[in-house]
Order: C-alpha cells, then structure tokens, then sequence
C-alpha cells in the first residue's frame, strides 16, 4: 500500500503563481471564445462562408453566437466558472463532430479539444475542489 500524502484529499489554498497561471489561462480562453461568440452574432461574411462550408445553416449562426458568449460569460465569473467549463465542453465537442462530418482539417479538428484543454486548465489552477474530483499525479 503507498501510504504518500494526497496533495488533493482535501482543497488546500491555491498558490499565487497556481492561480495567476490560471487567470492568465481563462483570460486567453475567455477573450478567444467571446471575440468568437461576438463574430458568430454579427455575421459577417467570414462566419457566413465558414457556415457554408460547414453544411450549416447561415441562419443558425446569430444563436449559436447567443449560446457561445452565454457559455463564456459563465466560465469567466468566477462563482460559474465550473459550470461554464462545462457548458463549453459541450459547445466544444459539437464543434468537433461538426468539423468531422463536413471533413475538415486535422487541424481544424483538434483545435476546439485543444481549447477545450486550455479552458479546464484554467479553471483547475485556480479552483482547488477540482484537484479533489479530477486528482493529478505528480
């Protein structure tokens, strides 16, 4: 039996650089997400040809924009900020079978798990109850 300490039996305070290294992880995953939910409300023609080559409807782009700043809104306040994690993984897995089905890019693929990634690390350096539901291992 190991008998090492579990650094996430119970939340401990976070650390400055642990939290600052989060604040700056769900700022660029907030503002990124945000300025994207802003571009899909707006419609401009960029998000229109996106749309299109994505076999969506033009049309559906003003409310996914809706949901997205929504979702983003949430992760950013610091009491929701685990809720709009998971929101966000949600609007985020969409976007991957989206970009699986109309045969995207790798790239293109990946990208949206990769900020998945971003926006739970965030959240995880700076919420210490999470290392208790998702312990790490050092």
């Amino acid at each position: 039996m190991n008998s090492a300490p579990n650094p996430c039996a119970e939340p401990q305070p976070t650390s400055g650089t642990r939290f600052w290294a989060g604040c700056v992880l769900t700022s660029i995953a907030g503002l990124f997400l945000l300025f994207d939910g802003a571009c899909k409300l707006f419609n401009p023609s960029f998000v229109v040809q996106a749309s299109q080559r994505l076999g969506l409807p033009v049309d559906l782009a003003p409310g996914i924009g809706m949901l997205l700043l929504i979702c983003s809104l949430l992760y950013l306040i610091p009491r929701t900020a685990v809720l709009g994690a998971v929101m966000l993984s949600g609007y985020l897995g969409g976007a991957v079978a989206i970009h699986l089905r109309a045969g995207s890019t790798t790239f293109e693929t990946v990208f949206p798990v990769i900020f998945a990634l971003i926006a739970w690390s965030g959240v995880y350096l700076r919420e210490p109850r999470l290392c208790a539901l998702l312990p790490l291992r050092r």
